[in-house]
């Protein structure tokens, strides 16, 4: 990995080791969404049935990085709850090479995911220890994250033009093996033994109007891309594109989220977070409705890919910012769990859920248009939410 070198700043941290994870968590992610889809059409499950396999995987994100969140907090083993999740996600990911039906899929996918989903909230909470108070540099190791992902859906795009899409449990099992062996690179840091998590204060840092507000936006954005993460490569499959261009459009969005991810320090610099949020909800809602309404218009089509990087990476910064002032210490774990469980897997439950009913019964552009409006009325909620600069807490720029 090549090409970005880390500045003097993070030079007292492991950000190879750090990155590494990233990338291959990441690849395992470009890996799964664009293509699962389709490898489910080819074993014969209907687009309903897809949609809620699909839903099975993120839905367990609604209670496993809690659980796992807690346990981190409460006991400071952090590193090692990396390491468990990991590799039990890898052992029971190994039942899909028995062709399971659909329950058994079911059951593979809601086993594998509930450990590794739970891997990457506390992840994130040893990367933000490590960095300690270089916590702008957080962007320049996260954007490897970005980078497996390109890897993973333009290498696998083309590689599934020439070979058959039934490999890619082969290749899934693989990114999981790596993601084990690199969290046995990673040591706990130094800081993460300063305190102990608690229950009680995560509740109250919970109850506080603005926390409510902002998962109650990030809920919505997720919902809002149930069509794209379970649907979009059929959809564009079905309008004519090849697998290789499917790769580079979903390669595409990601591309614009790096390069987001290198400028998002001075992002915040430049715009309060409220008005970041409600530029990105905005532009999320013409994102969707561009797909659904011109799907034939490569030109449009990839218009609409570049606007993942405020859709997913301004706002995944800004989720993170708002997370580190919003929770303590003694709830960093939880607080990073919370938006993991009730964003991407609540929120993305519902999204793959209902979009698969939608997309049966009424086609996907429909499927795009609801997105539009669920993102359109998060737009509205987050001009709610309450700039750094307005309120207290911590102040700190975390991009």
């Amino acid at each position: 990995m090549a090409g970005v070198q880390p500045e003097a700043s993070v030079q007292s941290v492991p950000y190879w080791r750090l990155s590494s994870f990233y990338f291959y968590y990441f690849g395992l992610l470009g890996a799964l969404l664009p293509f699962l889809g389709l490898y489910l059409q080819e074993q014969g499950f209907s687009l309903s049935e897809i949609g809620q396999l699909s839903a099975t995987i993120v839905g367990t994100k609604l209670l496993a990085p809690n659980i796992w969140g807690w346990l981190a907090d409460y006991t400071g083993r952090r590193i090692q709850i990396i390491r468990l999740g990991s590799v039990l996600s890898l052992m029971i990911f190994a039942g899909i090479f028995l062709h399971p039906g659909f329950w058994g899929m079911a059951l593979v996918l809601c086993g594998f995911s509930f450990f590794w989903n739970a891997v990457m909230p506390q992840f994130e909470v040893v990367t933000l220890r490590h960095l300690d108070r270089q916590t702008d540099q957080y962007s320049r190791i996260r954007l490897w994250g970005s980078v497996g992902f390109v890897a993973a859906v333009v290498g696998l795009g083309w590689y599934f033009e020439h070979e058959s899409i039934a490999r890619l449990p082969i290749i899934l099992f693989i990114l999981l093996a790596l993601i084990a062996v690199s969290s046995f690179a990673i040591s706990s840091p130094v800081t993460a033994a300063a305190s102990k998590g608690s229950l009680a204060v995560f509740i109250a840092q919970l109850k506080s109007p603005q926390v409510i507000l902002f998962f109650s936006i990030c809920l919505l954005l997720q919902i809002s891309h149930g069509p794209y993460y379970t649907f979009f490569s059929i959809f564009l499959q079905d309008h004519g594109y090849s697998k290789t261009a499917i790769g580079w459009l979903w390669a595409l969005g990601v591309v614009a989220e790096i390069g987001v991810f290198l400028v998002a320090h001075r992002l915040f610099s430049w715009f309060d977070v409220r008005t970041l949020a409600v530029s990105c909800l905005l532009i999320g809602a013409l994102r969707w409705w561009l797909t659904g309404a011109y799907p034939q218009s490569l030109a449009l089509i990839l218009l609409a890919q570049l606007g993942h990087a405020a859709t997913f990476g301004v706002f995944h910064a800004i989720a993170i910012h708002l997370i580190h002032r919003y929770f303590n210490a003694q709830a960093s774990g939880q607080g990073q769990a919370m938006y993991s469980s009730f964003s991407f897997g609540l929120g993305g439950a519902l999204g793959a859920y209902f979009s698969g009913m939608i997309v049966e019964n009424w086609g996907g552009s429909m499927a795009y248009f609801m997105a539009a409006g669920i993102a359109l009325v998060a737009g509205l909620l987050a001009l709610g939410l309450t700039s750094p600069r307005q309120g207290g807490g911590k102040s700190e720029t975390l991009t």
